[in-house]
C-alpha cells in the first residue's frame, strides 16, 4: 500500500486540489486494500482446497477419479466466509497507515512530487 500511495501521489494532489475531502481519499485507499485482501483470500482458499485435497489423497483418504482428490477436503461455506472476512480485515488494517498518510498530503507537495 505504501507503493500504491507513492505511485498515486500526483493523482492524490489533483484530487485534493479540486476539493476531495481527506475522508474520501482515506476510503479510496482502504477499499483498495480491502480488495487486495479479498483477491489474496480467494487465492488462498483455492490453493488451500487443492493442497488439502492433495495431501488427503496422498494419505489414502481421498476419492478416486481425475478430480477425486478434492473429495478429502472439507470446506464449508461458513469457513469460506470467515476466511474471506479475515483476509479483507487484515488487508484493511495493513492499509490504514498508508491511507491515512495519503489523506493528509498537502495538494502543493503532492503535485510537486515526481
Amino acid at each position: 500500500m505504501f507503493t500504491s500511495v507513492l505511485e498515486k501521489t500526483k493523482e492524490i494532489g489533483i484530487m485534493k486540489a479540486i476539493g476531495t475531502k481527506n475522508r474520501d481519499i482515506l476510503l479510496i485507499f482502504l477499499m483498495n486494500a480491502g480488495l487486495i485482501g479479498l483477491v489474496g483470500g480467494m487465492g488462498g482458499i483455492i490453493l488451500g482446497m487443492f493442497g488439502s485435497g492433495f495431501i488427503s489423497s496422498m494419505a489414502g483418504t481421498g476419492g478416486g477419479g481425475p478430480m477425486g482428490f478434492l473429495r478429502g477436503a472439507t470446506v464449508t461455506p461458513e469457513l469460506i466466509i470467515y476466511s474471506l472476512s479475515a483476509a479483507i480485515l487484515i488487508g484493511m488494517v495493513a492499509g490504514v497507515i498508508p491511507a491515512y498518510r495519503a489523506s493528509r498530503l498537502k495538494p502543493v507537495d503532492a503535485l510537486r512530487y515526481e
